[in-house]
Formats: C-alpha cells, sequence, structure tokens
C-alpha cells in the first residue's frame, strides 16, 4: 500500500501524488473501505478517488531513475507494436495506454512515429487518431520520465534525443 506523500502512476491519470490514504466522508462511498486522494501532477485542478483494493485500474510506483535511463538507453532498440489488424490499431493503443508501463508506451511512439514517416513519404498527413494517442503517450511517458530523473516534463523529449544521439 502506498502512503501519503509516494509519488506513483496511476491508470490514465499518470502521474499522480498520495494525498490521503482513508475511508471517504462521501454519502455514497463505503466507510469501511480505504480509498487513495490522488492529485495528478499534470492535470490541473483534478483530484482522483480510488479504492486502495482497486483490481480494476493500475496503480503503481514510478520508475527509479535507473529503470529509466535503462528505458532511455533501449529506444533505439525497441520493437513497434505489433499491429496485425489495421482495423484494431486503436484498440492496441488503447491496451498500451492502460497499461501503465512505459515498456508499452515507448513501442506505440515508435509505431505511431512510424506511420507517420510512412504516410509522409506519401504525400499524407498523419491520421488524427495517431497524433491523438502519441500526444497521451508522450504526456504520460514523459510526466513519469520527468519525475524519475528529476526534469521538468518539458525537458525530457530533449534529455531523451541527447541521450541516444538523435537530432
Amino acid at each position: 500500500m502506498f502512503q501519503a506523500g509516494d509519488v506513483i502512476v496511476c491508470g490514465t491519470h499518470g502521474v499522480c501524488r498520495v494525498e490521503k490514504v482513508g475511508p471517504l466522508s462521501s454519502a455514497v462511498a463505503d466507510r469501511d473501505r480505504l480509498y487513495y486522494t490522488l492529485k495528478p501532477l499534470y492535470e490541473r485542478g483534478s483530484v482522483v478517488f480510488t479504492p486502495v483494493d482497486n483490481e480494476k485500474m493500475v496503480i503503481r510506483p514510478v520508475i527509479s531513475r535507473e529503470e529509466a535511463l535503462r528505458l532511455i538507453d533501449g529506444i533505439r532498440d525497441a520493437e513497434a507494436l505489433g499491429i496485425e489488424d489495421e482495423r484494431k490499431r486503436e484498440e492496441n493503443y488503447k491496451t498500451a495506454l492502460k497499461s501503465c508501463r512505459a515498456e508499452e508506451l515507448v513501442k506505440m511512439i515508435k509505431t505511431i512515429n512510424a506511420r507517420k514517416r510512412s504516410r509522409a513519404a506519401r504525400g499524407k498527413k498523419a491520421t488524427d487518431a495517431d497524433s491523438r494517442y502519441v500526444k497521451l503517450a508522450e504526456d504520460y511517458l514523459y510526466g513519469e520520465l520527468a519525475i524519475s530523473l528529476d526534469l521538468e516534463r518539458d525537458q525530457v523529449k530533449a534529455f531523451i534525443r541527447e541521450r541516444i544521439g538523435e537530432e
């Protein structure tokens, strides 16, 4: 169980700080159940309440600095998402996002960026879905890496490019 003050990754809310652990005083909440009160670090004015024993939402610690650096160092070799049925592409993106795994977000970003390059080579723009999903994946990934590497979120992309030697 996490404690007040811990920084965690929580489902589709990204990086959150645990503000409180305990029962909720709401009339609709089960008074015998413990809840996390979470403050998403990158969603202004947002608060999340979730049961401590919630099995439907991924709640995990933020990766360590060492894990973040290993992840970044492996970006060039990371595989793209295996999308075999183009009609299920968005479903694959949603699955990667819901996993809350940094490795899956890297794969997703690589997949979408490769699709963008391929479409651009044929004179086509990126699809709205690809643009939307790459933004979400980058927001979640860069938010977590910012905490792990003690950077501002808007510095992470440049840090990654410099570390892997990409222009």
